[in-house]
């Protein structure tokens, strides 16, 4: 297969501030996969965790060392394409890229969509949650307010770990839940992501705050490095945990099983969907709830994403909707569930090419 790619860079509709920064754009690397007169297409957005960074030079790095590696390999050779992408060590979000591409091919070969192509059911989506970022009371509530008009949004994924402390957590957290009570048409699930920015005493003290408060569970709590710290949180905590930082792969699945309720999964992290199918499996076969989230993707990864979405129990799909220039489209919003198209493959279409940089060559696709 021939592998080809360029950049592209995203603005943010509302520049995101979580407990370790403020993220108003990023530039991302669409990829395409040509075999048999077909193209699959696949994307890598950049991510960083702490001491793990992933900017987009080191994926396009990645990028031009995986097409040395599988240009003599068919997309149908996803298995051996996997394994010299692992023992290369090339970055999980290029590798990811790659196998959504390659799945795209498939299903473009045989006239399906994924999700039917793996039997899934799309009716069994859940409603994705819209996030709301660290800010200021006055500014949460407005952000509820814009979320509500842009979208029909069932859900809403408040970003907390303020480094001004929790009494600010609290404090936009309150602001969010007035706005919600007296602008949403209908019942808004409330969920929390500390994005590792409390310590352990004061996780313990905001789990009981935000159960008593309704909100169904809350995301990576403490810093990713301290999990040794999350079963005292866990024997103590009156609301599910779910950890994104800490968990990588199906590998950090097991490990930390006994710690948590529930995982993460981001296909930048785990390397694509096929890693992500192994995770919801193991996470399964130990009783943990699943969910998958998205950094600063476009509609083709969130695409990606929602074809195997009827596996998830929670969903927080929305970097798309936050996004003033997607050169994507794909899935559709109903209901607040973000759907996959019946188009083969990944259902992904250009709605505008002048945002790519440094066009790859074009294939024949028929």
């Amino acid at each position: 297969m021939q592998i080809a790619f360029a950049t592209f860079t995203v603005q943010k509709r509302f520049p995101l501030t979580i407990s370790r920064g403020t993220t108003a754009q990023t530039t991302n690397v669409w990829v395409r996969i040509e075999a048999e007169g077909i193209e699959g297409w696949g994307e890598a957005s950049p991510f960083s965790i702490g001491d793990h960074r992933q900017p987009t030079e080191t994926i396009l790095q990645g990028l031009m060392h995986a097409r040395e590696l599988l240009a003599e390999l068919h997309p149908l050779q996803r298995q051996q394409a996997e394994i010299r992408l692992r023992e290369a060590e090339v970055p999980s979000a290029a590798c990811a890229a790659l196998d959504m591409a390659m799945l795209d091919w498939l299903g473009k070969r045989v006239g399906l969509p994924l999700w039917q192509l793996l039997g899934l059911e799309r009716e069994r989506i859940v409603p994705t949650s819209v996030t709301i970022g660290i800010n200021p009371p006055e500014i949460a509530r407005q952000r509820v307010r814009d979320w509500l008009q842009l979208t029909d949004a069932r859900a809403l994924k408040i970003k907390m770990g303020n480094p001004e402390g929790i009494e600010a957590d609290q404090a936009m957290f309150e602001a969010v839940r007035e706005a919600v009570a007296s602008s949403a048409p209908h019942p808004m699930a409330l969920r929390v992501d500390a994005n590792g920015g409390w310590s352990l005493a004061d996780a313990i003290k905001m789990c009981d705050w935000l159960a008593a408060r309704g909100v169904e569970y809350v995301e990576q709590p403490l810093r990713r490095g301290e999990e040794d710290s999350l079963p005292e949180l866990y024997r103590r905590s009156s609301i599910p945990l779910f950890i994104d930082e800490s968990c990588f792969d199906s590998r950090d699945v097991a490990r930390f099983a006994d710690r948590v309720h529930g995982i993460n999964i981001k296909l930048m992290k785990c390397g694509g969907i096929t890693e992500a199918l192994r995770m919801v499996h193991t996470a399964r076969a130990l009783g943990l709830q699943v969910m998958y989230g998205c950094y600063s993707d476009s509609s083709l990864a969130i695409s990606a994403a929602a074809q195997i979405a009827p596996l998830a129990d929670h969903l927080d799909l929305d970097s798309h909707l936050n996004l003033l220039n997607d050169p994507f489209e794909g899935t559709s919003l109903q209901e607040g569930r973000v759907l996959p198209s019946d188009a083969p493959g990944l259902g992904v279409h250009l709605a505008n090419l002048s945002d790519i940089s440094d066009t790859p060559r074009s294939y024949h696709s028929p």
